[in-house]
């Protein structure tokens, strides 16, 4: 897809890769304002597209009293203001068929859960919609499988898609990015590269999913060399009291560097 289809996208021309980020979850009206527009000024600054991401609801928890969140009609309010603030583009979450029309007046991208991009009725009431659809790799799947899925968009009549990479299940508790993945995916799709999610240790005993956030950087670098179109992170400006998936993201204050290490690494593989 052109990512120039996506509405509001800026800095399509600096050739740079794109970029999805924000909270795992919205949280309340606040902390979305805060962390976009510190996610727009960096990304202002450095012409890196940028689409602001946000769950308005987590349906797959671990357990029954995690945090699901603030309501849905609540959150996507707070996701449009977002992009009526800042003037750039949204993406969340949906796990149901209904939730792809009651999102879609709110947002400029459909996101279908990597457990759930098999389930054909989501996929096809998501495309359905006319809007963006990004279809995260479930751990479960080969990147050569993820042409079907894409498919199922293609075949709606809606060619706006993209495949993301979110890490391949390696034992029950932690995940592997098999960077040969990425350039198979090109082959039908946009593709992009989960990096907090790649991250991720689920299963633990606790009911509660760990990560490595100390490896975002290395993952994040890898990829930007392999030549993915698009980069996600979730960021958070305080992640260990984060109401979901915390143990995974990247600080909000070190979010500037690490961009800039990466349109650097862009930069210097685009002259191949």
């Amino acid at each position: 897809m052109d990512i120039n289809n996506i509405p509001q996208i800026k800095h399509t021309h600096s050739n740079n890769f794109f970029l999805l980020a924000g909270p795992c979850a919205i949280e309340g009206e606040e902390m979305a304002l805060q962390i976009a527009e510190k996610i727009v000024k960096i990304t202002d600054a450095l012409e890196i597209p940028y689409v602001f991401k946000g769950s308005f609801k987590k349906a797959n928890r671990s357990r029954i009293d995690s945090f699901s969140g603030i309501g849905d009609e609540k959150a996507l309010k707070i996701l449009r203001k977002v992009s009526e603030t800042f003037h750039i583009p949204t993406v969340t979450d949906i796990h149901t068929n209904e939730d792809a029309e009651k999102a879609a007046q709110y947002v400029d991208i459909l996101q279908i859960p990597a457990f759930l991009v098999r389930q054909t009725d989501l996929v096809v009431a998501a495309a359905n919609t006319g809007k963006v659809v990004n279809l995260k790799k479930g751990q479960f799947m080969s990147p050569e499988s993820m042409k079907h899925a894409i498919q199922k968009v293609l075949d709606c009549n809606n060619t706006n898609v993209m495949a993301t990479d979110r890490g391949t299940m390696f034992g029950y508790q932690d995940m592997i990015v098999d960077f040969r993945g990425i350039p198979t995916m090109q082959q039908f799709a946009t593709t992009v590269l989960d990096v907090t999610h790649s991250l991720q240790q689920p299963n633990q005993t606790i009911g509660v999913t760990g990560g490595r956030p100390d490896m975002i950087e290395t993952i994040a670098k890898a990829g930007i060399a392999v030549g993915v179109d698009g980069i996600f992170i979730e960021t958070h400006f305080d992640p260990a009291n984060a109401k979901s998936d915390g143990a995974n993201m990247l600080h909000l204050d070190y979010f500037e560097d690490l961009m800039k290490k990466l349109v650097a690494i862009r930069k210097t593989i685009t002259q191949f």
